[in-house]
């Protein structure tokens, strides 16, 4: 059984679409949702599904341990993140090389990097002008929206589009994407 943890910091809906997907799979388990948001959606979502929660703090997970023995203890193999808001820590980046995946609401290489997340994503894409956005999932290393990708999944800017209706033609991209980009890529990490 692989054990995967979920990092998330807000609503949680990605997260919940996962651990649905997941729930009952024969090699794949959602094990832990670590989160640095008290009182974010996931949060909820977690208990209500009988998953563990981590909680963490800032100084503990960037000039600390990053939590490192934790998931260890729990037998995490790969780390999935949904939403999560801080930058992976070296530490992190080195103890699971190849095994921490992010998805990113644009279609990188643009629109990411330092701040570009939710509806700052959404409104450069709208005032650039682009006629597609889309969803990039990829692997995570040292910098912020950067790692190799690993699938890309495309849809129109409509005209009269704002960053909320964009913002919710790209969450249908993840929901029906991501869980399935992650349980094929954690099967060719075991190939």
């Amino acid at each position: 059984m692989h054990s995967i943890a979920i990092f998330a910091s807000g609503a949680g809906s990605n997260a919940a679409m996962i651990i649905a997907y997941f729930k009952g799979h024969p090699a794949v388990q959602v094990a832990l949702v670590v989160c640095n948001k008290p009182g974010a959606g996931v949060l909820n979502i977690a208990r209500e599904q009988g998953i563990p929660v981590l909680m963490i703090d800032k100084e503990a997970f960037f000039r600390g341990d990053a939590y490192l023995p934790v998931l260890q203890e729990k037998q995490i193999r790969f780390i999935v993140l949904a939403g999560f808001l801080w930058k992976i820590p070296p530490k992190l980046v080195e103890a699971f090389p190849g095994r921490i995946i992010n998805i990113h609401p644009a279609l990188l290489p643009r629109y990411g990097g330092k701040g570009m997340y939710g509806h700052h994503v959404h409104e450069a894409v709208l005032a650039s002008g682009e006629k597609e956005s889309g969803i990039s999932i990829h692997l995570v290393d040292n910098q912020y929206d950067h790692g190799a990708l690993v699938y890309q999944a495309r849809c129109p800017v409509e005209p009269g589009d704002d960053a909320d209706s964009l913002a919710a033609r790209i969450h249908r991209l993840e929901h029906l994407h991501y869980p399935r980009v992650i349980e094929e890529w954690i099967r060719r990490q075991n190939s």
